[in-house]
């Protein structure tokens, strides 16, 4: 029987700064396939035909103002706003710790404010539609998506190059 690793800490790196200490809480962007259903002569039901992918979507919480991130909002740029995230999980079975780095490249499509009262607790959320998302674990990457280069890679493998081959020669 074995533990799982939960979050022990996080930290954000973006605008050219750490947010350690005022990241509050990060949504990674959901993995998915885009998939329509095809059910041709002879088979007895339907299976999902592989599209390429969903839009992905990551949100980042902040412990309270930060102009530095609302200052992206509205970048023409469509990964103008990156990011990289940093998490330490760890079971409690005295194992070593696990480092996983999110590296985000986006832009802010929703920045929600929240409610602002004195003395009460302030969170500012940060909607981000990606554009490059990679995920590593311990120096080892899991994921790679770039979405306009044509980059979908899940462990070593470039699940896209061979489309993107014939597209490019």
């Amino acid at each position: 029987m074995g533990l799982p690793r939960k979050l022990k800490n996080i930290n954000a790196y973006g605008a050219n700064q750490s947010w350690l200490g005022v990241i509050g809480e990060f949504e990674e962007p959901k993995l998915a396939l885009a998939t329509d259903d095809w059910r041709g002569g002879g088979m007895i039901g339907p299976i999902k035909i592989d599209k390429g992918l969903e839009a992905q979507e990551a949100t980042v919480t902040m412990g309270g103002h930060t102009p530095e991130l609302i200052r992206m909002f509205g970048t023409t740029d469509v990964a103008g706003a990156p990011m990289r995230l940093v998490g330490a999980y760890q079971a409690d079975d005295g194992s070593a710790a696990q480092a996983v780095e999110i590296y985000l490249g986006g832009r802010f499509s929703e920045i929600d404010l929240g409610k602002s009262k004195a003395g009460d607790e302030t969170e500012h959320k940060y909607k981000c539609a990606v554009a490059y998302y990679r995920r590593v674990v311990d120096g080892v990457e899991e994921v790679e998506i770039d979405m306009i280069a044509g980059v979908f890679r899940v462990d070593g493998v470039d699940r896209y190059a061979e489309i993107m081959a014939i597209l490019t020669s």
